[in-house]
């Protein structure tokens, strides 16, 4: 426990500088120790963080914290850094000089635990002409977060980033959002040879930029690439951007500009690694361009896609929520399907026959839709739903539209006794009936 209390002293406290000062609050259900510089320090408080795994500093100027830039651990530091047990670092609403962070780093690579390190908004301060004289010790961090952050362009910034080639090299998730980033150079990227997992979503990526950005070498391992809610608008492009990627598996191109009724012109083949694709919310109205083969997940909701007609015999998952779908799409060439999502369209019944012929299928969405349930249509939901924990949301979500006498009723309370789904043939039978006897008499009478 002194071991601890002396490290939160000595790392939150900026080396015992008596300048530093913080005020720190232990959250036990979150294992969490959040330490304020702008207030005073009550060290009681700061004893309670000993048992923390995140440790978060909040508030203030980082620029005191120069001397990290040159300081080297001693043996009693670096006793105390290997029996944390602290696995996240978080900074946030920080002035943070850039000048510090190769050192700040050197004594992240000591705690045996500690993996992720993320940065909530902060503002980086640049110093020109500087350089870290070492290389850093291997780090076990594999996580590094930047969301909602501001520095410099990244561009010419190489050998500001020279003496963490090591690390960066071995880094496997890196997450940069919200932080108006237009590109990433091509001589960056290239340092990410073991980068499994990009985040750049919320920025202002372009198609230009997003091509530069994945130049020839850059990425090379790259598996996941979220590009979430950029500047986008060509399909072609992006298809033609990833392609040198070929271990990617998850694509996340949702909420672009893709141009509404738009057809692939272009001969692009996607990568055969690519299993998942997100395009939802990006204005789609129709699907007339191909799909990467292997595809197992699909996401197309929140678009006004109409009709549509998929050939993927690999698909699992196919999200067509909040669309403009009348019926539901043709399953057949979907052999492998297992969750179907068609809720908040337009539907107005469910095709139980073909939906209950996949094998595999073991969740159906499709709550909130225009529902029939007049005698053709209300036993296909009914056969649907007695299928256990098939159809989600139900029974609460499903409600008919017509007849209009019913509409708002919950589908399960509609039985054929109730919408006398057996009178009509009665009453059709009798009226034949009624026909033929007095066909039969006119016959007589004439005779």
């Amino acid at each position: 426990m002194c071991r601890t209390q002396a490290f939160v002293s000595l790392l939150l406290l900026g080396l015992k500088l008596p300048e530093a000062k913080s005020d720190c609050e232990f959250v036990e259900s979150e294992n969490l120790c959040v330490c304020s510089l702008l207030k005073e320090s009550q060290m009681d408080n700061l004893f309670e963080c000993f048992q923390a795994t995140t440790y978060e500093l909040r508030g203030g100027n980082l620029e005191k914290f120069a001397i990290f830039s040159d300081l080297t651990p001693s043996p009693y530091v670096l006793d105390i850094l290997t029996a944390l047990h602290v696995r996240k670092l978080v900074f946030t609403d920080l002035l943070v000089p850039e000048v510090i962070l190769p050192g700040a780093l050197e004594f992240a690579s000591h705690p045996p635990l500690l993996s992720e390190i993320e940065f909530v908004n902060c503002t980086f301060l640049r110093r020109a002409g500087w350089s870290y004289p070492r290389r850093l010790s291997p780090l076990n961090v594999s996580s590094l977060r930047f969301h909602r952050v501001t520095a410099d362009s990244l561009a010419d910034r190489r050998n500001d980033l020279s003496s963490l080639t090591r690390w960066l090299e071995t880094l496997e998730n890196l997450t940069l959002t919200d932080s108006k980033v237009t590109s990433i150079p091509c001589k960056i990227g290239q340092m990410f040879t073991g980068l499994h997992r990009l985040d750049v979503s919320g920025n202002h990526f372009q198609d230009g930029s997003m091509r530069s950005s994945l130049c020839q070498g850059a990425f090379p391992g790259l598996q996941e690439l979220r590009l979430h809610h950029n500047r986008l608008t060509s399909y072609d492009a992006v298809c033609e951007t990833v392609v040198p990627l070929n271990m990617l598996m998850h694509l996340d191109l949702s909420q672009n500009d893709f141009p509404p009724g738009f057809s692939s012109s272009s001969q692009c083949t996607w990568p055969q690694s690519l299993r998942v694709l997100n395009l939802s919310s990006t204005g789609l109205k129709h699907v007339e361009w191909s799909l990467p083969p292997n595809m197992e997940i699909l996401d197309l909701s929140g678009n006004s896609i109409s009709t549509l007609d998929l050939s993927l015999p690999a698909l699992k998952e196919l999200h067509l929520s909040n669309n403009r779908l009348q019926t539901v799409p043709s399953v057949k060439k979907l052999p492998r399907l297992e969750v179907l999502s068609v809720d908040r369209n337009q539907i107005s019944h469910l095709p139980s026959q073909s939906l209950l012929q996949l094998k595999h299928l073991q969740l159906l969405k499709a709550s909130h839709n225009l529902y029939d349930c007049s005698c053709p249509y209300i036993k296909e939901l009914q056969d649907l739903a007695s299928k256990p924990s098939l159809l989600a949301s139900w029974p609460h979500n499903y409600t008919c539209q017509t007849p209009p006498s019913y509409r708002d009723s919950l589908v399960k309370d509609m039985s054929p006794s109730t919408l006398q789904c057996n009178k009509a043939p009665l009453l059709q039978g009798s009226a034949v009936i009624l026909l033929s006897s007095l066909h039969l008499l006119l016959c007589l009478f004439l005779i």
